[in-house]
């Protein structure tokens, strides 16, 4: 990282394609409650490539560290790995959940 305003963009793009990941997987599971399959599957996979970007900016940011403490840690750095991780976990919880609403689905219509 070059410059401090460049540090920013890159944690704040960091938080905002975490907020996206978590925002689709939480959509696709509001999908499938409604059994609209095709729209979770579609939610799911924004999902996921929002979630791939956000873990591409933060494995470009643990390189330019190189584990030396090259990038200064502070609130919003937390604040954003916060982000990160939140959304990899709802992104993780939503793909089971989806699938047990599938199940539960086809196990009511095969009554």
């Amino acid at each position: 990282m070059d410059t401090q305003m460049d540090m920013e963009t890159t944690v704040m793009e960091l938080i905002i394609f975490s907020g996206e990941s978590r925002s689709c997987a939480m959509e696709a599971l509001q999908a499938a409650r409604k059994k609209e399959w095709q729209q979770a599957e579609a939610l799911q996979v924004q999902s996921t490539q929002a979630g791939k970007r956000a873990h591409q900016i933060q494995t470009e940011l643990i390189g330019a560290d190189e584990g030396c403490g090259k990038i200064p840690v502070n609130l919003i750095m937390v604040h954003a790995q916060d982000h990160l991780m939140n959304s990899m976990l709802c992104r993780e919880m939503a793909e089971e959940m989806i699938y047990l609403h599938k199940e539960i689905d086809s196990l009511r219509q095969s009554r």
